[in-house]
């Protein structure tokens, strides 16, 4: 049973007023291209990066003491519940070090392993999308009042789609680059414009397809709810509608089965026998 203020629309509610907050934080080092460390694994990390996420962790002990934490900076705390809040405090860092605004605060929670809640805040944009389990995806869009019910689009065709992913080069150099080929040349056109931007065009009607191949939970976790509750489709490469897959496919929905065969079956064909793939160009 749900303690006090537990119930998704109040966690939704909580998510994302600390999103805003914490994107504002980002906001006082955006504009210029900004320092940044090398970590661990090779990715870059900033001072803002790890003031939003200290912001955020602060805020929910505080509020929400007994819940767990999961951020990409400062690692995993363990909590006393079934609640727990998983945070990336900048996602597309390397976009927000070089002054693109199309970087996000990302903020998914997990009840009882469940991905209930997802907010995708987009500081320099002034738009957030978030949802909860059971209560809709909502498009907050700068200047408006209130926010819009956000929904996939009603696209049927692949030759009518925009299909997006955040490196091609990299899934140009992956065991995915046939079946990436194949969405892209039968789509209306594609675009790089990715990280968890990506998938918000594809919650709001803007996109139909985003591929992300390599995706860690501090990066999956509010996609899920998201375009799901837009009326759209997110799983992992393998068609599993998880956040802990390592990979990401959204959709509107009536492609998402389309999308993973080409991938799957170039896949599979690249690996057979007589394949003679060299350097991508």
């Amino acid at each position: 049973m749900s303690r006090p203020g537990e119930e998704p629309r109040s966690l939704l509610e909580a998510a994302r007023e600390w999103a805003v907050a914490a994107g504002d934080i980002t906001l006082g080092y955006f504009g210029e291209v900004v320092a940044a460390q090398s970590k661990g694994d090779g990715t870059p990390v900033t001072r803002a990066d790890r003031e939003a996420e200290t912001f955020l962790r602060n805020a929910i002990r505080e509020r929400f003491p007994t819940h767990g934490i999961l951020g990409e900076e400062f690692g995993e705390h363990i909590g006393e519940g079934a609640v727990r809040w998983i945070l990336d405090p900048i996602d597309g860092t390397r976009s927000f070090m070089r002054g693109v605004p199309l970087y996000t605060v990302l903020i998914g929670i997990e009840v009882e392993g469940r991905p209930e809640v997802g907010v995708i805040h987009m500081p320099a944009l002034g738009e957030t999308v978030a949802a909860a389990h059971g209560e809709g995806c909502w498009w907050w869009r700068p200047g408006a009042a209130s926010p819009v019910r956000a929904r996939v689009s009603g696209v049927g065709e692949l030759s009518e789609a925009l299909a997006l992913t955040t490196d091609a080069l990299r899934v140009e150099r992956s065991e995915l680059a046939r079946g990436w080929r194949r969405v892209r040349e039968e789509a209306d056109f594609s675009r790089g414009w990715g990280d968890a931007y990506g998938h918000a065009l594809v919650a709001t009607g803007r996109a139909e397809i985003m591929l992300d191949p390599e995706l860690s939970p501090w990066d999956a976790a509010p996609l899920l709810p998201v375009v799901v509750e837009a009326g759209g489709t997110f799983t992992d490469l393998s068609g599993n509608a998880t956040i802990h897959g390592g990979s990401g496919v959204s959709t509107n929905g009536r492609l998402h089965a389309e999308v993973l065969t080409a991938l799957s079956e170039a896949t599979i064909a690249s690996d057979g026998p007589g394949d003679q793939r060299g350097p991508v160009a």
